[in-house]
This record gives C-alpha cells, structure tokens and sequence, in this order.
C-alpha cells in the first residue's frame, strides 16, 4: 500500500519534529559539561557580580524535584536536567581581598542543582533547588561597615538573571567575622534524620564583643528563597557571656525576615546587658530571667516586635508584663507596661548604682564604689539614651526588704524623648501616707562628662508613725505622722555627683509621736541610736515636733531651722552637711523643760563622714560640771553632788507652731546649674 504524497510530507515532518528534541537530548546527555565550565562560570560571575568558579567534575543527569508534597506544583513533576558540580567557589568582593581577605567567600566540597533549559533562552539561570554537600562559609564585615554578603548592584546590570528559589543545607561550617561587633564565631552544621521537624542541627562556638558565645540548635531542612506561606522552623539556645536566650518557634520567609512567631526565653546578669545585642535601653537590674511569646513583622526598614505576656524574676522580685518595640526614624521606640507583685527593696540598688561591689561584678560593671563613700558614684550611661525613646508604665503591688519598711502600690512611668528620661509620676503608698514626685534626668547632652541635668519635686503626706513601724508595740497608741517636701536641680553623672551639685531645699515635718533608740534601730539610721543615746539614755521619749528646713547650694545642705520638741527637752541643731564629701557638721544643743533632776546641757557635735560618723559632747562643759560636782560631794552630802547638775530653768514654749507653718510654704528649686537663693 503506498501512502498518499501528503501523509509521507506529515511523517517526515512529525519525525524530525520527534528526532530533534530526542537527538537534543541525547546529545545532552552524553555531552562532557565540564566543557561548560568556563561558560557556566562566566555568566554565573557576571549575574552575582563577583569570582565563581565550578573547579571539578561537572555531570549531568535527568530527574524531578524531591521537595515536600505541600511545596510541590506541577513543573516538580517534570524532569529537568539535574547538574552536580564539585569543588564549587564563590570568591569574596575584590576590594576585602584586596585589603588581605581572604578569596573565597564560600566552598563546597558538592553541590547539585536542576536546571530549568527553557529559562536560558530568556537569558535567566533559574534553579529550583540547590543542595549543597559540606559547604564552608565566610561572613565578613570590616571596620568600615563593608560586608561580602551584599551583591553589589552595576550600573550596567547584566543581561543574565539568577533565579535561586530553594536552597538544602548538608554538614558545613559557617565563620561569622565582624569588626564592627568585635565578633568572631563559627557555626557547625549538620544534617538531622528522621525529624518531622527540624532537618538541620547547629553548634555556636566563638567571641561576640569580646565575651565568649555558644549555643545549639535546630532549623528546617529546606530553606525557602522565596515568599512562602509555610513557616520555617527554628529552635536556638545561646550564651553570650552571661546571658542566654532561648528560642523556639517560625520565620516566614527566613532569608527576609519577614515575621517572627515564637517562645522567647532571656536570662542574664542585667537587663542593660542586653543593649550589646537589641539596640534598646533598659535600666541596669539584677539578675534575671523572663519567658514569653515574640511576635514581629518586619521588614526592609522597620519592624514591629511584640513581647507579650511574659513572666519572670529580677533579682528576688517577680515580673510581668507585655513590651512592644517598634523600629522607626530618627529612633526606635519602646512601650508597655510591666508590673510586680512583690518587689525587694534591695532590687532596686542596680537602678542607681547603691549595689555591693560584688553585684556590680555579677552584673558586668567595673566595682567603682569606693570603700570610704556612701553615696553611689557609679555612672549612668546617657550616651545610650538618645538611642530609643520609650513610653512605659511600671507598677509594684508591694515592696519589701530585711527590716519592715510598709511599701505599696507603687507606679511610676518611664518617659524617655531625645535623650531625657523623665519619671512622670514617681508615686506610691508608704505606712498610711502617699509620696508623690517628678523626676526629670536630661542626658541628651552626651558630649558633656557630667551630661545629666536633673530636677526632683517630691511630696510626703500623712506618714503614720504607728504604720511606719507596726512591729513596736510601744507605738501603737501613737498618732504621729511625718509630712515633707524636697525640691532640688543638680548636674552631674552619678546619684554622688548629682547631690554634690545641687541645689534647693529640703523640709520635713513629724506632728506628735514618740522616739527612742528601738524605733531608730527598726529604720535602720544607727546614728541616730548614738545621739539619742548621747542626748536622752535608752528610753522612750515623748516627740510634740521635730522640723527641719534645709537649703542647698552646691551640694551643701545649711540647716535654716532644725528643731526637736520632746517632753523633756526643746534639741536645736545647727551647722551642715557636705553632701559632695559626704561629711558632717552639726551641733545639737539641748536645753531642758521645767525641772529636771538630771540635764545635760552641753553641746553635742556631729562630725566626721557619712561612712564613719563621730559624736561627742562638748568635754569642756563636762568637766566644769564634774569638778563641781566632785567639789560639792566632798564638802557636803551625796546629793550635793548632783546640784550641778539639776536645771531649775524656766519652761520654753515650742517653735513647732511657728516653724509648721514655715514648713508648709512650697519649697523651690532654681533651674540646674543655678544656685537657690
């Protein structure tokens, strides 16, 4: 049977048309490709504008994507040629190598990759999926801020586009160097079987700014180049020094950053270590350790962190709380609130710096205290502060420490705008009364040594002495309470130099009460044990008035009045205190109520510092006193000797009246750096 001309024409034609694409094929098959190398390394050169070169084998073979089901789209189940080229380089920017880098950026022992053909004919080099076998990895960045992972792009971009759209890690080692955070630290990676999970596992080991860093942990098996809606899983566990943050849970499209969804553990040896690592600004504390949720969104220049119902301890205080973090020009911005059920007293020390030498060792500051000095004379860091503002509240149900000081009901906020931190209000509950306060701290001057310019307004209310000091049984009848004002401005760097400097006045007022060496013990203050003991004997003594009026002018701290009206006696003091050397000198003279058996009536001083206080009474009165006495006991009979001592003057009205109302005028504080007048 002989085909009509026609069909012969249509099978000669569907043959070649079959024949083609078979001898294409065929041909590609047994072509030597390592005689594509130099073309290959051309073009992939060209497109990502730096050395790469393929140095070994290079072979080619016909298969379909192995990716997961819920990844898969239709061309996965075509075959397309499937290229594995060993000894693989990717060199470093000419100019880090030109400044004694070294060549190479990246190595791999073996990498394989399909090819899509038909993209060549588009001038495009699209790969699906590109594993590597042992890849060696360096990041560097120098001190210039220059680093090799960013492709530089041309004025002229090349006709040539490189299309990298899954990338599968196998056992490797990435070297992370920077000299800009002073870091130097390599990751060893390697494959995990049999995980549902995670298919790649990670070791940390090296220096971050100077302090040893390690860790562990866990990342997805296929990392996804391109936008993704399947989160990418992530667990971490790192020690920097002496803090450690653990992580676990998903990156949307990890190589962007394009949201952050997981668990968030943080522990160290304060919250101001942290800046080394985030950026942001947070009060020196003692240790501690919080546990939370991390949402973000981010991206190319902003981002949005959520730290969301956290929980932990500082110190031995509880905390909680929800914190957002928002990058943003000029500044990133901090918010939220936090909050405390129970606070220890001893806690807040770090926040100022009045901690032991040992805890600031603990919590990485250098032990500045001095041995002879009381007040604090650690420096606040202010050059952090124009680096964030922040809006966040914090509130403590109830503050404790070692000897019974009722504390509640704390609230304050942290106000942080261009470099000034303002403590807007400062309030809480103390032994039935209120303290109210406003802090202003301006450290935007940063490049000033003594940068913080400071103002204080403080108000005490109807403190109760009988609620200051519950454990006494001897107060309970008592129904004295403390009112005081203080309204001072200083410069300065250090809660030591900011009172060395400043300016003011100072009043405190108690209405009724009773004092004695037990209730001095309970506020601690055992200077005041020896004066009381020095002035009255170890005993209770009814208080009708105690006032104090102080001005300040460059951290001397002048008594205007200072009266203290007992039932025996009306106490006057005078003199000042060096609040820039810590010392004292003031003079309390006694002088008796009515008929009293036994007075002393001389002058008592008290000198000497803050750390070693000295009190004495004025000897040469004393002797006068005793020679008499001495004298009369000779002459005469035993009581005889105590005539000296016997004060038959006449009974004083109190100048608690007079002085209350003096009290009660609102103290004022020049602005800083001018004296009060």
């Amino acid at each position: 049977m002989t085909l009509p001309r026609r069909s012969k024409i249509a099978l000669a034609i569907g043959g070649v048309l079959v024949a083609v694409p078979a001898a294409a094929l065929i041909a590609l098959h047994y072509y030597d490709w390592n005689r594509a190398r130099p073309w290959l390394n051309e073009k992939t050169s060209e497109a990502i504008g730096r050395p790469f070169a393929i140095r070994g084998d290079l072979s080619l073979n016909w298969e379909k994507h192995v990716v997961p089901d819920r990844d898969r789209s239709w061309h996965d189940w075509i075959p397309w040629p499937h290229l594995v080229a060993h000894d693989v380089h990717i060199g470093n920017p000419a100019a880090m190598t030109a400044a004694g880098a070294p060549p190479d950026m990246a190595s791999v022992r073996e990498f394989s990759f399909s090819l899509n053909p038909f993209a060549l004919l588009d001038k495009q080099i699209s790969i699906p999926v590109l594993r590597f076998e042992a890849p060696a990895v360096l990041l560097r960045r120098t001190a210039d801020g220059a680093n090799n992972w960013t492709f530089d792009k041309k004025d002229k971009p090349s006709p040539w586009k490189l299309d990298l759209q899954r990338i599968v890690f196998n056992k490797g080692v990435v070297h992370y160097l920077d000299d800009v955070a002073k870091a130097d630290a390599t990751a060893d990676i390697d494959t995990i079987n049999a995980d549902a999970t995670y298919g790649v596992s990670w070791t940390l080991h090296g220096s971050w700014k100077g302090a040893p860093v390690k860790g562990n942990g866990k990342a997805g098996a296929v990392l996804s180049l391109q936008q993704q809606t399947t989160p990418y899983p992530v667990m971490a566990d790192v020690t920097l020094g002496g803090t450690r943050i653990a992580v676990e849970g998903t990156l949307t499209k990890p190589t962007a950053l394009a949201a952050l969804d997981m668990k968030l553990h943080i522990s160290g040896p304060s919250m101001a270590r942290l800046y080394a690592l985030t950026g942001i600004v947070l009060p020196e504390t003692p240790p501690f350790s919080t546990s939370g949720h991390l949402t973000a969104t981010l991206g190319k220049d902003s981002g949005h962190y959520v730290y969301d119902k956290f929980m932990g301890k500082v110190g031995s205080s509880d905390i909680g709380g929800h914190l957002e973090y928002k990058q943003q020009k000029p500044r990133g911005y901090l918010s939220g609130n936090v909050s405390s059920k129970l606070l220890q007293f001893a806690d807040l020390g770090p926040l100022v710096g009045a901690d032991s030498n040992a805890s600031k060792q603990v919590r990485g500051v250098p032990a500045v205290q001095p041995a002879n000095k009381v007040l604090p004379v650690e420096p606040f860091k202010t050059e952090r502060w124009t680096s964030i503002d922040a809006d966040v509240g914090f509130k403590a149900d109830r503050i404790v420490r070692e000897k019974q000081l009722p504390i509640a009901n704390l609230y304050t906020e942290f106000h942080l705008k261009d470099g000034v931190l303002a403590l807007t209000p400062l309030n809480f509950d103390w032994a039935g009364g209120t303290l109210h306060s406003n802090v202003k701290l301006d450290g935007s001057n940063t490049k000033v040594k003594d940068a913080i310019a400071a103002e204080l307004k403080a108000d005490a209310r109807h403190l109760k002495l009988r609620e200051l000091f519950p454990t006494l049984p001897d107060l309970k009848a008592s129904v004295g309470e403390i009112n005081g004002n203080a309204s001072l401005s200083a410069t300065g760097n250090s809660v030591a130099t900011l009172l060395a400097k400043s300016n003011g006045e100072v009043k405190a007022l108690i209405n009724q009460g009773t004092i004695s060496k037990l209730l001095l013990e309970q506020m601690g203050l055992n200077l005041g044990n020896v004066v009381l003991t020095k002035l009255m004997g170890d005993k209770q003594v009814k208080l009708h008035c105690m006032a104090a009026d102080f001005k300040v002018t460059d951290g001397k701290a002048d008594a205007r009045q200072f009266i203290v009206d007992t039932d025996d006696a009306i106490v006057y003091v005078t003199g000042s205190v060096d609040l820039a050397n810590e010392k004292l000198d003031l003079t309390m003279k006694p002088d008796s109520k009515g008929l009293r058996i036994i007075t002393l009536r001389s002058p008592i001083y008290l000198t000497g510092t803050f750390k070693n206080p000295d009190v004495s009474i004025d000897k040469k009165v004393l002797a006068l006193k005793a020679g008499g006495a001495v004298a009369l006991a000779v002459a005469a009979a035993p009581v005889a000797a105590l005539i000296p001592l016997i004060n038959a003057g006449p009974d004083k009205d109190s100048e608690c009246a007079a002085l209350l109302a003096q009290a009660r005028v609102k103290p004022k504080a020049p602005p800083p750096g001018k004296q009060a007048r």
